[in-house]
């Protein structure tokens, strides 16, 4: 763990600028580096499998653990009312009142 105060602030702020390159580079180069149409599509689909992984190793692990059948089943019904296009606090509510209801019902 980093103590010393003048590493910590020289570190965020090393971080910051990076990220404000980062964030200025897309503007700046999109109009001086052409993307094809086909590499702009699988980038797009990488974005949502990496999601996806994302989501599903949240959802089944809890460290190097399964998490149970509980919090996958409150997923389930958060993605299928997203799916359904339902409003996002009724999603968030519901996913979380199954993984609760679930649990306070014994199930892990």
């Amino acid at each position: 763990m980093i103590t010393d105060p003048i590493v910590l602030v020289a570190s965020t702020l090393v971080l910051a600028v990076g990220t404000f390159a980062f964030r200025v580079a897309g503007p700046v180069l999109r109009a001086r580096v052409r993307i094809s149409d086909r590499t702009q599509r699988l980038v797009a689909t990488s974005a949502v499998v990496l999601l996806a992984a994302l989501v599903a190793t949240s959802a089944l692990m809890e460290g190097a653990e399964f998490a149970g059948v509980a919090r996958p089943a409150g997923v389930a019904v958060g993605g299928l009312l997203a799916w359904r296009k339902a409003p996002f606090v009724l999603i968030v509510i519901a996913a979380a009142g199954t993984a609760a209801g679930l649990r306070l019902l014994g199930v892990p």
